[in-house]
């Protein structure tokens, strides 16, 4: 099981990428999500350039030495919502295919497999896992307070990093008092999975659980907010982040991995 704690240890880790300035790193990021994303919906060459763009992005988690069964179990925890869509693919006929190949393949209900489906299911799910690996890698290499600060730094609305500020500072808090309602109730015999159980009287104390959090989150927003404005919020010095000067080594990083994507895209 990855935790917050474990997906925040990963990224205090010293290596040639965690050293990259985080605002390199988010605008890659965001570049290999924008070209995976404009790629043809069905292309012969499709494939081929996405596993390229995947093998990339796998050599610089080798080069951050991150832990390989904790990224792995990352990917493996997001996989089913994209692997659930790609599989209905291959039996719908869109609009945007002019003629359809049926596959030899006779199945139940009257269902029929097309080629351009599969090929469009298959091309969705690796589009969906090279944005995933690029999304996990960032998180694994770059702080949440420095992710925050490069998009704040980028030109992101403030009230936006201002949200994501305050929701990483207590992210971690609400997760430990979440751990302590969950030990609590185990400590009670409390087992959701338990069949011997109305499942009503269940879902009655997950609601209570969660009801919980809520005012407990309320109650803990509502002191710090008082404690900002005591402390002068508002006043426009609450803006406050180191000054990082993105340095030729930065450069290089963007420009070869830009490179590199515009080779696979040109050249394969």
């Amino acid at each position: 099981m990855v935790t917050l704690t474990d997906i925040e240890r990963e990224s205090y880790k010293n290596s040639p990428v965690h050293r990259l300035d985080p605002r390199i790193k988010l605008i890659f990021t965001l570049l290999v999500i924008v070209y995976v994303v404009s790629l043809p919906r069905i292309h012969e060459q499709n494939i081929v350039r996405l596993l390229s763009v995947e093998t990339y992005l796998l050599l610089l988690v080798l080069l951050a030495g991150l832990d390989l069964r904790y990224f792995g179990l990352r990917i493996l925890a997001v996989l089913p919502f994209g692997l659930g869509i790609a599989l209905f693919q291959p039996f719908i006929r869109h609009s945007f295919v002019e003629s359809y190949t049926p596959y030899p393949l006779d199945l139940p209900f009257g269902l029929g497999i097309t080629y351009e489906g599969l090929a469009f299911g298959t091309t969705l799910l690796m589009k969906f896992l090279v944005c995933v690996t690029a999304v996990i890698l960032l998180s694994s290499t770059t702080r949440m307070r420095d992710m925050v600060t490069a998009a704040d730094r980028l030109g992101v609305p403030r009230e936006f990093t201002l949200l994501l500020s305050m929701m990483v500072r207590y992210l971690f808090l609400f997760w430990a008092v979440l751990k302590r309602i969950r030990i609590a109730q185990q400590t009670r015999l409390f087992d959701i999975w338990n069949k011997d159980v109305p499942r009503k009287w269940v879902l009655e104390q997950v609601g209570h659980s969660i009801s919980s959090i809520f005012i407990r989150s309320y109650e803990q927003g509502e002191k710090t907010y008082i404690s900002m404005l005591c402390r002068g919020y508002g006043s426009g010095h609450e803006k406050a982040y180191y000054r990082m000067k993105i340095g030729l080594k930065d450069g290089i990083f963007l420009f070869v991995s830009l490179g590199c994507v515009l080779s696979i895209h040109f050249f394969i």
